[in-house]
């Protein structure tokens, strides 16, 4: 579909009152979210809790965004990465929060080693069931099963969306709206810039899977420790290629879950058919990712059972819903989290969210690892807020970062935080009646602060 060279389409459609002409308000609230993974969770919840009047919108039938229908199964980004020392948790807030209730109904592991620094695993079903009742409790309206397929824009000005669902097309009216659908696909439906990675080279995506019946304990007694592969098991991928199984990535993850006997597993590289890289906001290039991505798991799964201890009479227990996206649109931001910002570990006044995860850049043969050894750095508040357009603001990956930032800056643990930042600067924009770049990211770190972010 289309051309795939440089920057891809941005799929806009009519915006405007004229988007509007004719259709049913089915809400009018202080605040419209638009996805439902951990950033908009967040974002929701922190809303309605500081007394907004907050309605949520998600395509699927439950939350949880990449890490529930993507599987991408583990709340990255909480521990500090170092050559010594066990895992030491450097990123609270809403994440812990989060992180804490799904401990309490059995939803996440302890820590587990990735390289140079530790993740958790979560359980999809939990997750989803502890967002459902996190929004529930904070009074958000919430309307799964429903698209945005226009944006109400005035001189500039965001007033809400056009929404649709098997009841048909209504509108959404909002004083502020957040983003968090992850593509940007507010904000590039409304027209204002984004980017796509490296001069629209971008990570390609994985279709995680789950598989079943495997003795753990044997299977850790010759895998080792880490969930990162030891060499051997990258040689006897590329040695299975010649079998004619397709296993284009011999760098791989296997992590425990909470359930007894089962494995969650990071090992398939997506791209086209042709070879080329798969843009999975082109509807085509998302359902090619997700076939080849299917096929792969059978293969890898045929590649594990025959030599991984452990795992002789395994079985995939199932994949994604969707295929695991770890990059599409940036927003190109007020102010923009550079690579240097990263690699320096830049601590600023204006930061709102800590990250101390590594770049993990996923294309080619393996996965490349650069590590930020015992430091982490802070992501600008405005680096969530558009060059243009008033009443928006994103939170989750689709933050303004340069490729090799973003890389590091989009996983679970931050996404989390940006919507809970971009809710307290939500809260400061409607009560002091402030644009949103023109809220001090000081005032919604303090803010954030006090109410348990370590920032």
């Amino acid at each position: 579909m289309g051309d795939h060279s440089g920057e891809f389409p941005s799929w806009s459609l009519d915006t405007g009152t004229d988007a509007a002409a004719g259709l049913p308000v089915l809400a009018d609230v202080d605040v419209l979210v638009v996805g439902g993974g951990a950033a908009g969770v967040a974002a929701a919840t922190v809303c309605a809790e500081s007394g907004l009047s907050v309605v949520i919108v998600e395509k699927y039938g439950f939350f949880g965004g990449a890490a529930v229908a993507g599987m991408s199964g583990t709340i990255c980004g909480l521990y500090l990465a170092t050559e010594s020392g066990g895992p030491e948790q450097v990123v609270h807030g809403f994440t812990e929060r989060f992180r804490s209730v799904l401990d309490e109904h059995g939803g996440v592991t302890g820590p587990q080693q990735y390289g140079k620094t530790w993740t958790v695993a979560h359980d999809p079903l939990i997750w989803r069931e502890v967002a459902d009742r996190l929004l529930d409790d904070a009074g958000v309206r919430i309307l799964l099963h429903t698209t945005v397929t226009g944006v109400l824009v005035e001189n500039g000005v965001h007033t809400g969306v056009v929404v649709e669902s098997n009841a048909g097309r209504s509108v959404v009216r909002a004083a502020r709206t957040i983003d968090a659908s992850g593509d940007a696909a507010v904000v590039a439906r409304a027209g204002h810039a984004t980017r796509f990675g490296d001069d629209g080279r971008i990570q390609n995506p994985t279709m995680f899977f789950r598989i079943g019946n495997v003795d753990v304990d044997v299977f850790r007694e010759g895998y080792g420790a880490d969930t990162i592969c030891p060499p051997w098991v990258g040689d006897a991928i590329k040695s299975a290629r010649d079998t004619g199984l397709d296993l284009p990535r011999s760098h791989v993850w296997l992590f425990d879950t909470t359930r007894p006997g089962e494995l969650l597993v990071n090992a398939t590289r997506v791209v086209g058919r042709d070879g080329r890289m798969l843009n999975v906001v082109d509807p085509e290039d998302f359902t090619e990712a997700e076939i080849v991505g299917r096929r792969q798991v059978r293969d890898y799964t045929a590649f594990i059972r025959r030599n991984l201890p452990g795992c002789a009479d395994a079985f995939v227990v199932d994949t994604g819903v969707e295929v695991g996206i770890r990059q599409t649109r940036s927003i190109e931001a007020v102010t923009t989290l550079t690579n240097d910002d990263v690699l320096t570990c830049r601590k600023r006044n204006d930061g709102v969210v800590r990250s101390p995860w590594p770049i993990e850049m996923h294309s080619g043969d393996r996965p490349r690892l650069h590590w930020l050894l015992d430091d982490y750095y802070e992501v600008p508040y405005l680096s969530l807020v558009p060059r243009t357009g008033e009443n928006i603001v994103v939170a989750g990956r689709c933050l303004g970062a340069q490729h090799e930032a973003l890389a590091s800056a989009r996983v679970t643990a931050q996404c989390f935080e940006y919507g809970n930042a971009a809710a307290v600067a939500t809260v400061i924009s409607l009560r002091k009646d402030f644009a949103y770049r023109l809220v001090p990211g000081a005032e919604v770190r303090v803010a954030m602060r006090a109410a348990g972010s370590s920032i």
